[in-house]
């Protein structure tokens, strides 16, 4: 059996990995021209760590993790710290099983991970773009190998080729929520290296809030998010770094600094949720953000892709027929969009929490985030922060 994975993110590198340890002979299309080098940090728990577990990534996954003793929130205009999220007691929340992972770094696993499936049975191609079978150039090896192919699995994010060609434009399934969110590394910056290695410092304030943390090799990380509506304006012909420096200058000296160092091509992108009634036709699924977008506010948008791999994987990993094939994905779209469905409510409930929208609602949250170093608040706290990880049964998988 042959598959054409579209996306070399999470999801796909996931899918096709355990297709190829199944049997399957994979081709991977990826538009960009390498693995992505930007990205923020992450928390991994839930139902994808349970499926790296299983899967055997584990041990790779922990080389790579960070150790993160606190989250600090600070004062934009003073730097004073008004308020902290304890790791360690997160890591309990959910029984310890728990990584902070930069989204690079997991991206690299997974393609290294590549590795254990049997030699030549995974090829993947950069700089190669989706196109449909119909267009794609039948006379060229890797053209042949897609037009045979049995199975074609759209992981190619919440901006999907494959998804706009099964089922029309975006803006009928893409919905925003009303922020954007950035992220960069950059080089050769020792000072604030030295300022923040080993601490996540994020800002304490009402509807931006940036983000910075030095990393092992001596880079620093930003983090960028902010609401839309309170920064009315943008012109479309705007650049991203532009943009940027307009709405996060000066809000804090060290940001400020982040942003003359902000290259010309961040990450940079709406927060939003893919909704659509069916995730799948004939035998093109969809797979990652393509179908289950659940928002950076939901926390679990890494877990949830190769989580929702694993079972796409599983499922379809046995079929040596169209019949089967079809039977598989319906199966697989019955059990996991209870799942989806459930992390993207958490996702929108967490809007406020996350970005607050007024003075009153960040007061809230810091009143919150003190009252969690008192015994009798510590636990219900730190759960509601955790969100429904799935780690003790209710997800149908």
């Amino acid at each position: 059996m042959r598959a054409a994975v579209v996306g070399a993110g999470m999801a796909g590198l996931a899918s096709a990995r355990q297709l190829a340890l199944a049997g399957w002979e994979v081709d991977v299309l990826e538009r960009a021209d390498g693995p992505r080098a930007d990205g923020y940090m992450m928390d991994f728990f839930g139902l994808g760590f349970d499926a790296a577990e299983r899967m055997g990534l584990l041990p790779r996954l922990r080389e790579v993790a960070y150790r993160i003793g606190a989250v600090e929130y600070v004062d934009a205009r003073s730097g004073k710290r008004t308020a902290s999220i304890d790791y360690e007691k997160f890591a309990r929340a959910v029984d310890g099983r728990l990584l902070s992972l930069m989204r690079p770094d997991l991206e690299l696993v997974l393609l290294e991970a590549l590795g254990d499936a049997p030699e030549g049975s995974v090829r993947v191609h950069y700089g190669v773009p989706y196109r449909p079978v119909e267009a794609a150039d039948a006379g060229s090896e890797l053209g042949r190998r897609l037009a045979g192919a049995d199975l074609v699995i759209g992981a190619d994010g919440i901006h999907s080729a494959v998804r706009a060609a099964l089922f029309g434009d975006e803006s009928r399934f893409v919905r925003p929520l009303g922020l954007r969110a950035a992220a960069y590394v950059i080089d050769g910056a020792p000072d604030l290296h030295a300022e923040f290695d080993g601490r996540f410092v994020l800002t304490d304030t009402v509807d931006r809030q940036a983000g910075i943390y030095g990393l092992r090799d001596g880079r620093v990380a930003a983090f960028l998010a902010y609401r839309e509506e309170a920064h009315p304006g943008t012109d479309p012909r705007e650049d991203a770094p532009t943009r940027l420096r307009r709405v996060f200058g000066g809000l804090w000296h060290p940001i400020d600094r982040l942003l003359e160092r902000c290259p010309p091509h961040p990450y940079d992108d709406l927060v939003a949720q893919v909704v659509l009634p069916q995730w799948h036709r004939g035998s093109t699924v969809l797979a990652g953000d393509g179908c289950q977008a659940v928002s950076l506010l939901a926390g679990q948008g890494a877990s949830m892709a190769i989580a929702g791999a694993e079972l796409l994987t599983g499922l379809v990993g046995p079929c040596r027929d169209a019949a089967a094939l079809e039977a598989a994905l319906g199966e697989y779209e019955r059990r996991w969009r209870p799942v989806v469905e459930e992390k993207q409510a958490a996702g929108r409930r967490a809007a406020n929490t996350f970005l607050p929208p007024d003075r009153f609602r960040l007061l809230l949250r810091r009143w919150a985030l003190r009252a969690s170093s008192l015994p009798v608040v510590d636990s219900l706290v730190m759960r509601s922060i955790a969100g429904g990880t799935g780690l003790k049964g209710g997800t149908g998988i």
